[in-house]
């Protein structure tokens, strides 16, 4: 799995940090920042979980 995010478009809700915050994080002004570009293996439901749960659609899988 490859994730990728779209930060200029993010508005800084915040669940993806909060559901995976070992492979996301926000900037000072709330802006989503990709830790990890290739998770391991055990995140990977909670990284699918935090793509359907951005409100704008910020982060895309790959493979």
């Amino acid at each position: 799995m490859r994730v990728s995010v779209e930060a200029p478009r993010c508005v800084g809700s915040g669940q993806c940090a909060m559901l995976v915050p070992r492979v996301f994080d926000q900037d000072d002004d709330g802006i989503v920042v990709l830790l990890e570009e290739a998770p391991p293996e055990e995140v990977h439901d909670d990284v699918r979980q935090a793509v359907m749960t951005c409100p704008v659609q910020v982060i895309s899988l790959d493979g």
